[in-house]
């Protein structure tokens, strides 16, 4: 009895070794089963689906821009589209992004103006709306009474610093003392309100199209560094910065004679120039062209007495009107060109051209370098007569960007410049 009792132990003994041995065996296998599978490289995880939107620069990446205009556009309405596609040809970059934008602009875009500063002297009430400086007063005016204005700076996407250097100048303020007068007023926007600290004046702007406006906010360095500058001098050469700065046309207005176009066999001059010696390159193409018979270039300006706008009628019958730089990189001759017909030759080194990322300007101008001027002749007389008359219908298709209105017209000057801040908006934003 005793020695049944000892075998059935020994039994049950061997019956639980084996079940341990056996789920040891199973552990065993089950992990080395799971080192080896961690061990292979991971799947790779799908990518995320990415959020279409428009891009903040026409030229930027422009092969996935074409495909989101592209895609963009098939889901527009056409039967409500007021627009004429003929208006969007290759004189842009990207016709259909610069469409599609433009209305999602119209749509969203908002400006804070900030109230303070008495209107009687720097703020918010610009000069006169003439003269070569006229540009920088346009805006002031244009701002206040278009639909971009919003009174929440909350909804605001970008602020506007309204001090006005132009009018500045105009009452006899110093140099010195515009610099001191942009000093305080920016100091207490920033300690009044808290608007600026949030991005450093990242999306803060200011407009000014004076040369000595220029210099005066020159002298407040965390403004110029920090702020998006709409300036009338966009030149590398000076500190100006493409992707955040804004390239303000000098636009002389208002006009002296109509605009020109469809004129090209009224244009027998090859080229013209007229104007004061201010700049290096300026003297060199006076002394080595103003005694040529197809040029007419004139070492000074045409003066008054030599008959009524006789300076204005000749853009009417030139082919080319050479733009060379002056005391500063841009010229009020390169928005008379445009204006009359004329197509301008820039002859100018260091300059981002106004609306330069929106407009192809190879496309209505002739764009050179200072170092060409010895050869401009040359250049000009092999433009073909084909070439020339593409040049001449592309130029009469943008002059409607180089004209200010009051109030605001679509696509004008005006327009244009908010274009490029919301753009400039977008590059904040991302």
């Amino acid at each position: 009895m005793i020695v049944g009792k000892q075998q059935l132990q020994q039994s049950q003994l061997f019956s639980l070794k084996g079940s341990i041995l056996t789920l040891s065996i199973v552990t065993l296998i089950s992990f080395t089963y799971f080192s080896f599978k961690s061990l292979r490289p991971p799947l790779p995880l799908s990518p995320p689906t990415p959020q279409l939107t428009l891009l903040p620069s026409a030229t930027a990446t422009i092969p996935f821009a074409r495909k989101v205009a592209d895609r963009e556009e098939n889901n527009v309405d056409k039967g409500k589209d007021d627009d004429n596609d003929e208006l969007f040809t290759d004189i842009y970059h990207s016709p259909k992004l610069y469409k599609l934008n433009f209305k999602e602009m119209e749509r969203k875009f908002k400006v804070y103006i900030y109230p303070d500063g008495d209107p009687k002297t720097f703020y918010q009430t610009p000069r006169k709306l003439t003269g070569k400086y006229a540009s920088e007063g346009y805006f002031f005016q244009n701002i206040r009474e278009s639909r971009f204005r919003t009174d929440y700076p909350d909804q605001a996407h970008l602020f506007f610093i309204p001090i006005s250097c132009h009018k500045m100048r105009g009452k006899g303020t110093s140099y010195e003392n515009m610099t001191i007068i942009v000093q305080n007023y920016l100091d207490s926007l920033i300690g009044k309100y808290p608007y600026w600290n949030r991005t450093l004046g990242a999306d803060h702007f200011f407009v000014t199209c004076h040369d000595v406006g220029v210099r005066a906010t020159e002298g407040v360095p965390f403004l110029v560094k920090n702020a998006i500058r709409v300036v009338c001098s966009p030149s590398y050469d000076v500190g100006f910065i493409p992707h955040k700065d804004v390239a303000l046309p000098q636009v002389l207005q208002p006009f002296a004679l109509p605009a020109g176009g469809n004129d090209v066999e009224n244009r027998t001059r090859l080229g013209f120039w007229a104007g004061h010696r201010n700049s290096k390159i300026r003297v060199i193409l006076a002394r080595v062209w103003e005694n040529d018979t197809e040029l007419d270039i004139s070492n000074n300006r045409i003066s008054r007495a030599t008959g009524h706008l006789v300076y204005q009628k000749r853009f009417y019958r030139t082919k080319f009107c050479i733009c060379p730089g002056g005391s500063q990189v841009n010229s009020a001759r390169i928005a008379d060109s445009i204006h009359y017909g004329c197509v301008p030759v820039i002859l100018s080194n260091y300059y981002d051209l106004p609306f330069n990322d929106i407009l192809d300007w190879r496309k209505f101008a002739v764009v050179l370098k200072e170092s060409d001027v010895y050869q401009l002749k040359q250049i000009l007389k092999n433009i073909s007569d084909e070439e020339f008359f593409s040049l001449h219908k592309n130029l009469v298709k943008v002059q409607k960007h180089f004209q200010w209105n009051s109030p605001p017209i679509k696509y004008d000057a005006f327009h244009m410049v908010m274009y490029e801040l919301w753009l400039r908006h977008h590059v904040i934003k991302y």
